[in-house]
């Protein structure tokens, strides 16, 4: 009997805090099958879109990349905080600059990808003749 009546109270506590976070809950379901569709629609495109497969490359090598970032640092001639430009451990004076080093090592990444490619396109067939 007491069981039962902690397992009812469970319940509607549970209920209680489902319906107090409702907004939040909806929100984030709307959000991920808005992601959802746009990726699907995505997906349709790129059946006929002849470079899709660079793009994909070139999405998943920026992935394996860290952003540029902004770091405050003080002038060396005067002392007031100068922006910088932080990538890879290496600063830099403009984000122009910044960014083109990045982009320069995406590059290198999808790059090195599409050159190993033919071998593993080579052993995938291997394996499918045997």
């Amino acid at each position: 009997m007491l069981s039962q009546i902690i397992g009812t109270f469970l319940v509607i506590v549970a209920a209680l805090v489902a319906y107090g976070y409702r907004r939040w809950i909806v929100e984030h379901l709307r959000r991920f099958d808005d992601q959802n569709v746009r990726r699907i629609a995505e997906q349709e495109r790129d059946k006929v879109d002849p470079l899709a497969h660079y793009r994909h490359t070139l999405r998943t090598a920026e992935e394996q990349v860290e952003a540029v970032s902004e770091i405050l640092e003080p002038d060396k001639r005067l002392g007031t905080p100068v922006t910088r430009y932080l990538f890879e451990g290496e600063r830099f004076a403009d984000r122009a600059d910044a960014e083109r080093v990045r982009a320069e090592k995406i590059r290198a990444i999808a790059r090195g990808y599409y050159q190993d490619l033919p071998v593993a396109l080579a052993e995938r067939r291997k394996d499918k003749l045997n």
